[in-house]
């Protein structure tokens, strides 16, 4: 059965100084991404791009998403199999490259989960249930770029 799923958000532009876009140094990048009741998330562009270090940039953004996904489908497929995971941390990298026309694209994300196992006799499966995660993941299904994963295991 084919399930399909909406999700709305609003994004808001917040960096008028008060000439709006009349030259491109007129205005910030700040903006606010919001969606129901939760906390809004401050964005701005890269500040590679003008934007403000201390704000979520789009493409931290992807990069999280891409981590979060894969981290919530392997815990998802560890409880189901019976592998249990004591800890999970991943510091994922994205690498995009800018185009001459001003363009840019995404070349790869690397994920780079450090699972914390609390029997050492299942590392073997829990290590193959992360290709079984990058599967399943919406978001890693839904980019043309490749989506690696180099997970390291350990045992508590």
């Amino acid at each position: 059965m084919t399930r399909t799923h909406h999700y709305e958000v609003t994004v808001t532009w917040t960096g008028d100084r008060g000439a709006g876009t009349a030259s491109y140094r007129a205005y910030d990048r700040e903006h606010e991404v919001e969606s129901g009741d939760k906390p809004v998330i401050g964005g701005s562009s890269d500040p590679a791009f003008r934007g403000d270090p201390d704000r979520w940039n789009p493409e931290e953004l992807l990069v999280a998403s891409l981590s979060q996904c894969h981290m919530l489908w392997y815990l998802h497929l560890c409880s189901v199999e019976g592998v249990v995971v004591t800890a999970y941390r991943d510091t994922p990298h994205g690498t995009m490259i800018e185009t001459e026309d001003g363009g840019g694209r995404f070349e790869e994300v690397v994920l780079r989960p450090e699972v914390l196992l609390a029997d050492p006799g299942q590392a073997g499966r829990a290590a193959k249930l992360h290709d079984r995660a990058h599967e399943l993941c919406f978001i890693a299904n839904s980019v043309t770029f490749p989506v690696r994963h180099e997970p390291v295991d350990a045992v508590s």
